[in-house]
């Protein structure tokens, strides 16, 4: 079996988020993985399974729309808008951009970017 593309691999690891399905998106990241988000602390894999686990038992209705994807030269940059409901019942509207590089099938290296004055919304409903 051919290994999937950088896009198929985005789509394969967003929709498995949208999903709740955290082995599905284990499958995507290479086991030394690592992410940040606005630039900050680097996190391992199971700290982004544990994360994306968290955003949807907070944001059961959490998903992704407005979605604009691209293959680069070393992986992938996808931009969308996720949405949902809050547990305080207003509604989340994030745009985020992620920028990720795949090596062998799996991704290696991802870096979203958010406006971090509405993603406050979101820490505050995961209890940070």
């Amino acid at each position: 079996m051919s290994e999937p593309t950088s896009t198929e691999l985005a789509i394969k690891l967003f929709g498995a988020f949208e999903a709740g399905d955290t082995q599905a998106a284990r499958e995507c990241c290479d086991e030394n993985f690592k992410g940040n988000q606005n630039g900050g602390p680097w996190a391992d894999r199971d700290t982004l399974l544990k994360f994306s686990a968290a955003v949807k038992k907070a944001v059961p209705d959490f998903r992704y729309e407005e979605i604009t994807r691209s293959a680069t030269e070393t992986g992938f940059v996808e931009e969308h808008a996720v949405r949902g409901t809050l547990p305080d019942g207003s509604k989340l509207d994030l745009m985020l951009c992620v920028v990720a590089e795949v090596a062998d099938g799996k991704i290696t290296v991802m870096r979203e970017y958010m406006d971090s004055r509405v993603g406050a919304k979101l820490f505050a409903a995961l209890g940070g």
